[in-house]
């Protein structure tokens, strides 16, 4: 036999010995790797059972929430602030539905209606701690959350976080139908703030962006009267 035989690493093929030891090894390793695909399997399985189980418990919990949050939507689209805060003839309000079902969609909408009937309510930073909490992927919910918060922070006289917010709302998906009242509500911040540049840049964005819009005619007279003061 040649070294370069030798040197192969085949030579246990030739020696009932050494095929002895190889198979050996061989079966050692598969059992350890055995072990190693029933613990990946396993913990596989566990982390699906996780995701069902929760899925179900979400689910289970939405449906709960939505049953609950029927009256109290209804108590806030008449204008019944309180009841849809605090609930009324044993309904919960949002604010305990959002607390207690926050897991679920209708728990999320409930923290969104609740934000928005704070701020009605004049309680800002409350409204901006439930707005804040809020989260959507929508075209719409999300823009308007920003803008509230935009809102509360103007009422609060906190211009810088206002405009920061406003222009979340402005970049947030826009949207023909939603953006352009958010530039208006910029512009006016940047006002307030006497950053007059931005703000005539912000309805010279809206003029040309979105040509058809009804705030098209506010934004060219508000863009007016910032360029004639500056002159």
């Amino acid at each position: 036999m040649s070294n370069k035989d030798t040197d192969s690493g085949l030579e246990f093929l030739e020696s009932p010995e050494g095929l002895a030891s190889e198979l050996n090894k061989f079966e050692k390793n598969l059992e350890k790797n055995r072990s190693l695909l029933y613990i990946a399997i396993g913990v596989v399985v566990v982390g699906l059972a996780g995701w069902f189980g929760y899925n179900w418990y979400v689910s289970s919990q939405d449906e709960e929430a939505q049953a609950a949050l029927y009256s109290a939507q209804f108590a806030y689209e008449a204008d019944s602030l309180n009841k849809a805060l605090k609930g009324s003839g044993g309904n919960p309000g949002v604010e305990k539905i959002a607390d207690e079902f926050s897991a679920s969609p209708a728990g999320n909408i409930a923290t969104f209606i609740a934000g928005s009937a704070l701020i009605k309510q004049g309680k800002f930073d409350e409204a901006i701690t439930r707005l804040k909490a809020f989260s959507a992927s929508d075209l719409v919910l999300q823009g308007r959350a920003y803008a509230l918060i935009g809102d509360a922070y103007m009422e609060k006289n906190n211009v810088e976080e206002a405009i920061s917010y406003y222009q979340k709302a402005v970049d947030y998906k826009p949207t023909p139908q939603f953006t352009p009242s958010y530039m208006i509500k910029l512009g006016i911040a940047y006002e307030k703030a006497k950053k007059n540049q931005e703000a005539i840049k912000v309805y010279s964005d809206l003029i040309e962006d979105y040509p058809q819009s009804s705030d098209v005619l506010n934004a060219k007279k508000f863009k007016a009267l910032l360029e004639s003061a500056a002159e």
